[in-house]
């Protein structure tokens, strides 16, 4: 594989998706290398079957946390996607931008404007398809599509939403709008009454490209280094030790595994690598 790519991807998640269908719109050839396996499956596609996706092992990680000392000691499930799309494969397809004032705080301790609400903004805008149409907060005609907020909800919503304005909670119409207070109803990533992953949405047209490759079920077990300077990822697939090289490698692994990545490879806190 040496010299074939210009970037290896590790994880085929939200992140990784976006990743390969940027990079090889800009011309980029990518390798992408997924742990998980296909995103082709009835529970995946169906939206309500992620309540089954929640505690299966063949697309969920189904991580533990250490004991926790505010749980009276419980160990916390933390699941994560173990499959093309990553989470977006498995969770509930809420569509939640975050909290407009986190990315000023993001802004504030970068020092980069490029990473405050305006600049947030501008990125979901142009990534959404919502199909409520553009305003100032909603984008449309970008590769993600977001289901209508007046599609017909469960018949107990509405009584539900009246009794919580009742209570003094006014009705919110878009949670990605104005203001997050509220209650109403969620955007959720649903396309033709299928779930509209990042695998759905990002990474599958950037497969069509011919300039992304995907190996499923192929796990990273480090990164290669030639001195201080990444040269390429070694990685398990069916059964067999393979190596793969590019100038660039991007490990999108996610909140857990792209530390554990790091780790195995010998990067990362001093005292935890000589404890191994």
């Amino acid at each position: 594989m040496d010299g074939q790519f210009d970037y290896v991807i590790v994880g085929a998640g939200s992140a990784g998706s976006v990743l390969a269908a940027r990079l090889s719109a800009a011309g980029q050839r990518v390798l992408v290398l997924e742990a998980g396996g296909s995103d082709r499956r009835f529970y995946v596609q169906m939206p309500l079957g992620y309540g089954k996706l929640f505690y299966d092992p063949s697309v969920n990680w189904a991580y533990r946390t250490e004991p926790d000392p505010g749980l009276n000691g419980q160990r916390d499930y933390w699941p994560r996607g173990k499959v093309l799309g990553g989470s977006s494969s498995i969770n509930a397809m809420v569509w939640i931008r975050g909290h407009e004032s986190d990315y000023d705080d993001w802004q504030a301790a970068s020092g980069a404007s490029h990473w405050g609400r305006d600049a947030a903004r501008a990125a979901y805008r142009a990534i959404e398809d919502n199909a409520d149409g553009a305003d100032t907060w909603r984008g449309q005609g970008g590769p993600l599509h977001i289901r209508s907020g007046r599609d017909p909800a469960h018949p107990l919503v509405e009584p539900f939403l009246a009794a919580c304005a009742a209570a003094g909670l006014p009705r919110n119409p878009d949670f990605n709008g104005a203001r997050q207070e509220g209650a109403g109803l969620y955007q959720l990533t649903i396309k033709g009454g299928r779930r509209n992953s990042a695998a759905r949405a990002f990474l599958r047209p950037a497969l069509k490209s011919g300039r992304v490759a995907l190996r499923t079920r192929a796990q990273v077990t480090r990164v290669l280094l030639e001195g201080r300077r990444t040269v390429g990822v070694e990685y398990r697939w069916k059964g067999a030790q393979h190596q793969a090289r590019a100038p660039e490698v991007v490990l999108a692994g996610g909140a857990i595994n792209t530390p554990q990545i790091l780790m195995l490879s010998g990067i990362g806190p001093a005292a935890e690598l000589a404890a191994q």
